[in-house]
Formats: structure tokens, sequence, C-alpha cells
């Protein structure tokens, strides 16, 4: 586990960031735990679709401040489970109030979960990623590969699978062996202004885009992030969504 990832969970109060989304009239503070910090804002989704996305818990959890979204996998398969780290304390109770509702055609469950639980998943994945255990994309990667390998480079990358909590300076690190500045990553957000979980980077040349394809499927944090070479074309349509 990175750490940065540690930084991000490990501030206490300070960690849980802005004001609420505005579908939910409540005051997320002061706090009412009063002489102890206030639990970890942790759920844990079973029973998701095997083709879900982090944009997906994120549509699910509709209104909430979506802070990591983590999937469950085993032996390299997803499993149809995820911890979704929520802004506030108090958002966990809107959280569980969507126990049992639909994402597509399967109902999703939705239950309290805590720190510890949380962490050992993040060793879990981790652990799972050094052994060399098969990708989540496992079933496509060849077909996958082969067409990243064909693309044409233009000197831009689209980054995918990254956390809710991923800032620029992260994916600086992650290309730390090339130079990057913070105007040469884009971050995507949706209408409502917030992560997707992509991002396009703007490298030098297309050398330097496609040396930088050996970090395709690589961990940052406790995610596997894929990468495919792009264009300034599709980098400028994903930020106009987003405005």
């Amino acid at each position: 586990m990175g750490p940065k990832r540690q930084r991000i969970t490990d501030q206490g109060s300070s960690f849980y960031g802005g004001s609420p989304g505005s579908s939910f009239m409540y005051n997320a503070s002061p706090y009412s735990y009063i002489g102890q910090p206030p639990p970890f804002p942790v759920v844990r989704l079973r029973g998701l679709p095997f083709d879900c996305s982090e944009v997906d818990v994120a549509e699910f959890f509709h209104g909430l401040d979506i802070v990591d979204v983590l999937f469950v996998h085993k032996n390299g398969r997803f499993t149809g489970e995820a911890f979704c780290v929520l802004g506030y304390p108090l958002q966990v109770d809107f959280a569980l109030q969507r126990n049992r509702q639909n994402m597509g055609r399967r109902y999703v469950e939705v239950f309290r979960s805590k720190r510890q639980e949380y962490y050992k998943a993040i060793a879990n994945e981790v652990s799972d990623a050094r052994g060399g255990s098969p990708r989540r994309t496992a079933p496509k990667a060849k077909s996958n590969d082969e067409g990243k390998e064909s693309a044409e480079h233009t000197g831009v990358l689209r980054l995918r699978g990254l956390p809710f909590s991923a800032s620029k300076e992260d994916i600086m690190d992650f290309f730390k062996d090339f130079e990057l500045s913070e105007d040469s990553v884009h971050m995507t957000v949706n209408s409502e202004g917030k992560p997707t979980g992509e991002a396009f980077v703007e490298f030098t040349n297309a050398e330097d885009s496609k040396a930088a394809m050996s970090k395709d499927r690589m961990t940052l944090g406790s995610r596997y992030i894929e990468l495919f070479p792009s264009s300034v074309e599709e980098l400028d349509e994903a930020i106009s969504r987003g405005r």
C-alpha cells in the first residue's frame, strides 16, 4: 500500500473533505461523537454485476461523496463484492438505505463495514497483484493487448480505474520516469463535477507515451490502472463532457 493512500485514509476528521452532496439534507458537522473519533465511513457491497465499474457504484450512491471504491478479487477473479469509502460518517446511514436496490438486473446488498476490513482488503489486493495472479480483465486481456500494440501513438494516454481520490500528483508519481507537469495531466469529471476514475496524460512525444505503456495494469495504491493510446481529440471530447 503506497504512502499516498495511507495519508488519505489516516487524516482523521480532515479526511472527510468538503460539503456533502446536495441531494441529502443534513449537517455533516459538528460530530456528535463526544470524546472519541468519528467512525471510518466505509460500507461493503455484495452482489455487484461482474462488469461493474467505479462509475456504476458512484451512480448507485448518487448524491453521496465517494472517496474510493475497492473491488474485491479472489485468484484474479472479481467476487462481486466491493468496499466504498464515503465522505462523512453520517453518509453511511444514507448508503445503507440503498440495500437491496437494483444495479442493472441485480439487487445489491449494502452492509456496514470497518476500517480494518477495508485495510485488509487493500492488503489482499496488493498481495494478489504481487503474486502474479490473473488480472480482473484477464479474459479480455489478449484482445485488448493486441489492440493496444497496434494502435498509433500520438503522445496521449487514457487511464482507467483510478481511485476517485487520486490527484494529479499521484498520476505524475505513477509516471515518475517521464517528464510531466500538472498541466499535462487531465482528470475527467462527470456532469456533476465528480471524478469518473479516468484521466488523460499528454507526454512530450509519441515515443514517451509508447514507453509509458509498460505501466499498463500496474497498481496505483491498491488499484490496477489500465492504459490506452489516445488522442488530443478524445481528450478534448472527454473534458467537454464534464463541463
